[in-house]
């Protein structure tokens, strides 16, 4: 059987194209098995899975959660909040005593960027970054790809605009280091403000007016206002980014052609994105939920089969 590059899923910038595609062919068939009557497998029958979140999280909580159901493996759930985190216990302290009880995998979300690749030095375990700080969210990203793969047939020669939040999301980066291993053309699209200055840097194209940014692109992946990263105001208000860089469904009917809109979640609706225009025939964000299960369910199937 073919296997990953890697042993841990750190971040999209560690995977070759190769396992991206291995990725999304073991998808492909865990979609088919999701689809079925009986939606379980007893593929991780003997592995253990802790979710380890550090961070507040529904949707990806839920996603690996459910994933992990699919497969038959046995689950702990460790949420910082109510741990022993609160009072003064070290990352390190806090998995390890969590492996003492025999863990072989670690899906972990934590607030600061490189938390993942820190552990990866330190434990046998497997470890998947569910999100770290405003750095990397690569199952996000795997899922954003193989969904425009599932409506085109391809990545390769696509153009997908990324719109919104880019300076404080980890969606945006682990989507760019994706899409270009995939093949595809890349514009990163905000307030000047919410744009990294090294963005071009990374092979993308850097787009200010939102209405030429669609009329470019052939899918436009919408992040939203990232309001609990801000240290400070990067625009007056969310009512004066709307006017400049909400999508509707008028400006939608604008556009000379048909594009796909898509958004990681949770939606802000009236800021980014308005409800016809999230809820319309463009919009592809309930499949992307769908597909994050089968992806998921892909990377823990993959990974375990290269535990030590």
């Amino acid at each position: 059987m073919q296997q990953l590059s890697v042993r841990h899923l750190l971040g999209i910038k560690d995977l070759t194209p190769a396992d991206i595609q291995l990725i999304f062919e073991t998808a492909d068939n865990f979609k088919e098995v999701l689809s079925r009557t009986i939606k379980k497998v007893p593929s991780l029958r003997d592995i253990t899975i802790a979710n380890v979140f550090f961070e507040n999280s529904t949707r990806t909580r839920l996603s690996f959660e459910l994933a992990e159901k699919r497969l038959s493996a046995d689950i702990i759930n460790f949420s910082a909040s109510g741990s022993s985190v609160k009072k003064g216990e070290t990352l390190l302290d806090t998995v390890n005593n969590i492996l003492a009880m025999k863990v072989d995998m670690i899906v972990m979300r934590h607030a600061s960027a490189g938390a993942p690749h820190f552990l990866s030095r330190h434990i046998k375990a497997n470890i998947v970054n569910a999100g770290d700080g405003t750095h990397e969210h690569p199952t996000q990203a795997l899922l954003d790809s193989f969904s425009i793969r599932e409506k085109y047939g391809e990545v390769g020669g696509k153009k997908i605009a990324i719109i919104g939040d880019i300076l404080h999301s980890r969606v945006a980066l682990s989507n760019i280091f994706a899409l270009k291993k995939l093949g595809a053309e890349v514009m990163v699209c905000g307030p000047a403000t919410l744009l990294p200055r090294y963005i071009s840097e990374l092979g993308v194209k850097v787009e200010l007016d939102v209405k030429k940014a669609l009329a470019w692109c052939d899918v436009a992946n919408v992040l939203r206002i990232q309001l609990e990263r801000q240290q400070m105001k990067y625009f007056p208000s969310l009512r004066e980014y709307t006017l400049y860089y909400g999508i509707d469904k008028k400006l939608l009917d604008t556009l000379d052609k048909e594009i796909t809109i898509m958004h990681p979640g949770p939606i802000n609706r009236g800021v980014e994105l308005s409800s016809d225009a999230a809820d319309s025939h463009h919009s592809i964000i309930l499949n992307q939920v769908e597909n994050g299960v089968a992806i998921r369910m892909a990377v823990l199937y993959l990974l375990a089969s290269k535990t030590s």
